[in-house]
């Protein structure tokens, strides 16, 4: 097999078990492309990212670029590398570095495309209630998310799953993926298929489709915040105050209430939707921290209270 020289491109924690993985492997991964370091927590700190700080423990020099632009594209050129791997960058790789690797560039997706192409694809799956979902490993394209898939994986959806514990799961079943396909390349070995059936897609969520409807039905509700936990974080608004929601769970067994209002069944703090309730379990009122959601309703004081 031959040793192939790569340049890897990423940035969340979900790129981390791909970097690893190939750092480990039988390849020199000779430079990482990840996203400058940006301010984090309540203070703001400024803080390197996932990738950035494990390429830094693995010894992989780190190119810190917003974009690939034309100094990180001829510090990367200047590499020669026979073949480029991106698994969220968050960044395009356009010409003239799309076709600067012996190999082009690979990109380890988290949906089993043309499902869900774009930047939020495990978040997009969950919230329209999909059964499973997965990883596919496909040849960058100038399209988005368009390329000739080497390799894909199917992984179920767990009806408590969310975008967080969902994409841990698929970044290490990833990383795996990944690495068979790059092995292949090596060997000569690789085949990649046309993506076949309609595509969907899956855009970047802000903070605005976080927000709970509780006037849709238990399941969409239910949907919606498993998409978005843990980002953007659910939310919803108390006497017009921002409530974030950091647990919530199906509550059918429980007494029928209108959409969005809430109340304290034994232990339990039930909202409800337009069919049944849903029980929330852990919140955070804004300025304060996280608290469990009888809890918080208790110090409120109020005895009739509606979520919107």
């Amino acid at each position: 097999m031959q040793k192939l020289r790569l340049v890897f491109a990423g940035t969340p924690a979900a790129a981390v078990p791909s970097l690893e993985r190939l750092a480990g492997g039988e390849h020199d991964v000779l430079a990482v492309v990840t996203r400058p370091a940006a301010p984090q927590g309540r203070k703001r700190v400024m803080t390197p990212s996932p990738v950035a700080v494990a390429a830094e423990r693995l010894g992989i020099p780190v190119i810190e670029a917003a974009r690939l632009d034309a100094t990180a594209t001829e510090r990367l050129r200047e590499l020669e590398p026979d073949l480029g791997v991106i698994v969220a960058y968050g960044g395009l790789v356009r010409e003239p570095l799309l076709s600067s690797p012996v190999h082009g560039w690979i990109n380890l997706h988290f949906s089993q495309l043309p499902a869900w192409r774009g930047a939020a694809p495990v978040q997009h799956a969950l919230i329209a209630g999909d059964a499973e979902t997965g990883a596919s490993v496909f040849q960058l394209v100038p399209e988005l998310d368009a390329g000739d898939v080497f390799a894909m994986r199917s992984q179920a959806i767990g009806p408590d799953d969310t975008a967080g514990s969902l994409l841990e799961t698929l970044a290490v079943e990833g990383a795996d993926l990944l690495a068979e396909v790059v092995d292949g390349i090596a060997e000569g070995s690789a085949a990649s298929t046309p993506q076949t059936g309609a595509a969907s897609f899956a855009p970047k969520l802000g903070i605005d489709d976080a927000r709970l409807d509780w006037a849709a039905p238990a399941s969409t509700v239910h949907s919606r915040f498993r998409g978005v936990t843990p980002e953007p974080g659910a939310w919803t608004t108390v006497d017009d105050q921002r409530l974030k929601v950091i647990d919530l769970a199906d509550a059918a067994d429980g007494e029928s209430l209108p959409p969005g209002r809430l109340a304290l069944v034994g232990r339990r703090l039930l909202v409800g939707t337009a069919t049944h309730p849903l029980e929330l379990r852990r919140v955070q009122p804004a300025g304060r921290t996280a608290m469990a959601a009888a809890d918080w309703w208790r110090g409120s004081g109020r005895a009739d209270v509606v979520a919107r």
